[in-house]
């Protein structure tokens, strides 16, 4: 026996459209739906890199304040020790100074005295002239050595800065680490 298969009859024009537009309507939700998936999967993305970046700029934010606070507080115990040297310095000198006056003022009442009981006006220019050779020479020795301390404690006042001037500099200098 033979079985005759009938053929289905043409689905009518307004089934066919609909049945397009169905799938069409699928096809379309389904990109959306695609699209979205993969927004979200960027954002994400994207949102995760954003947020592991920040983590990096801030710890490297952090990092760099807490190194330059260490840098401001080394240059202030700098300042402080090179003022404490500078003032060391200024009570020598002015020990130096009053010595040396004292030194002077006694020489003169000495001479002064010589001078009331001499005898004769050669002795005085003598004693006179003496005086005042011994007053030269004794001043220009005390300005030399004043110098010389003067210069010693510019020196060590300054050498705390001067180091501190360079490790900022070398400091500040650094490229910041990525």
């Amino acid at each position: 026996m033979t079985t005759v298969t009938k053929a289905k009859p043409a689905p009518a024009p307004t089934q066919a459209f609909e049945n397009a537009a169905a799938q069409a309507k699928e096809q379309v939700e389904g990109f959306v739906k695609a699209g979205q998936e993969q927004a979200a999967k960027t954002f994400e993305q994207t949102a995760s890199a954003t947020k592991e970046q920040v983590e990096k700029l801030s710890a490297q934010l952090l990092k760099i304040s807490s190194e330059l606070q260490a840098l401001n507080k080394a240059n202030v115990e700098a300042l402080i020790q090179s003022g404490s040297i500078a003032t060391q310095g200024a009570e020598e000198l002015t020990r130096e100074v009053t010595a040396y006056a004292q030194a002077s003022f006694d020489k003169s009442v000495t001479t002064g005295k010589a001078l009331l009981t001499a005898k004769s006006l050669k002795e005085v220019v003598d004693l006179q002239s003496e005086y005042v050779k011994a007053s030269f020479d004794a001043f220009v020795a005390e300005s030399s050595r004043l110098q010389g301390i003067g210069t010693r404690v510019a020196t060590a006042a300054l050498t705390p800065l001067k180091d501190r001037v360079s490790v900022t500099v070398s400091t500040l200098s650094k490229p910041i680490a990525a």
